[in-house]
């Protein structure tokens, strides 16, 4: 599973930093790596990263949860930790130019959105970069494998081409617009990143024996090993077939993770064939 950055690393804080120190290292490092300003190409993944950190760690419950557990503390693809456990996080202050809510740097004024404190900061030029955006809801699969949509905006047709492995907030550029995707959630798989989490029950007698079972992945299903003795919630990891990479060459891994089915009925044969069992 792909490994997360430690939080106050990512932010050039110690663990006892103070709230204000925090928020002050927070506003420099979000100004630094704004996409916006920093045309850097992973200036946008670690943006993202500085603004997970700084949710985190602003809020004294969630701070105290990540010191004592990291970031098994948190769920969903934001928030990294457990990806079985549903929703999804986000930071208090995102790239998009018309995020709602309050001013996380602080002091006396609201900023209403991104490009109002670069304007504050560097002047009025960012207001020039205003331009408008649409939201689109997407299926878990069309952002996994891409696909291809016509859309009706201001009254023409446009064709969006959904690249294979997008996800939340993944934004394309069109000459008088820009489309983000919002990526609903699906019933089976959860996704952290690249990588693609499934739960699949298996028996009792599978777990203690061993055998092959069969597991659904964002192609065909697969028939997979199973060994014998394996524990409930065991993680088995197979490789390259998770999500595309998206500005790469790749794929992430699906992890299935075993979960090991008591029957909650015995007839009274089985009964006295677990008791035979219990007793050698």
């Amino acid at each position: 599973m792909a490994t997360k950055r430690d939080y106050y690393e990512i932010l050039g804080v110690k663990k006892e930093a103070t709230k204000a120190e925090i928020k002050s290292s927070y506003r420099k490092m979000a100004l630094k790596f704004h996409p916006d300003k920093n045309k850097a190409k992973d200036a946008e993944e670690k943006f993202k990263e500085i603004n997970e950190a700084y949710q985190v760690l602003s809020d004294d419950k969630k701070k105290t949860q990540y010191d004592q557990f990291g970031h098994a503390a948190f769920s969903g693809a934001g928030g990294g930790g457990n990806p079985f456990a549903g929703g999804q996080q986000q930071g208090p202050f995102t790239w998009s130019y018309n995020s709602s809510g309050g001013n996380p740097f602080g002091g006396g004024q609201d900023f209403g959105d991104a490009f109002d404190i670069f304007e504050q900061f560097f002047g009025g030029a960012a207001r020039a970069q205003r331009r408008t955006r649409y939201s689109m809801r997407i299926s878990f699969m069309e952002a996994a494998k891409g696909a291809e949509k016509e859309v009706d905006i201001e009254g023409k047709k446009h064709t969006i081409k959904i690249p294979a492995g997008a996800n939340d907030g993944t934004r394309l550029r069109f000459t008088d617009f820009d489309v983000s995707f919002d990526v609903a959630p699906h019933k089976e798989f959860k996704r952290d990143g690249y990588d693609v989490f499934i739960d699949k029950k298996i028996s009792y007698m599978t777990a203690a024996l061993g055998g092959k079972v069969e597991v659904k992945t964002l192609n065909d299903p697969l028939n997979m090993k199973v060994r014998a003795g394996t524990q409930s919630h065991t993680l088995v990891r197979l490789r390259g077939e998770g999500i595309q990479h998206l500005r790469g060459r790749g794929k992430g891994d699906l992890y299935v993770r075993l979960i090991v089915e008591v029957p909650e009925k015995l007839s009274k044969k089985q009964k006295e064939l677990l008791k035979k069992l219990k007793e050698l």
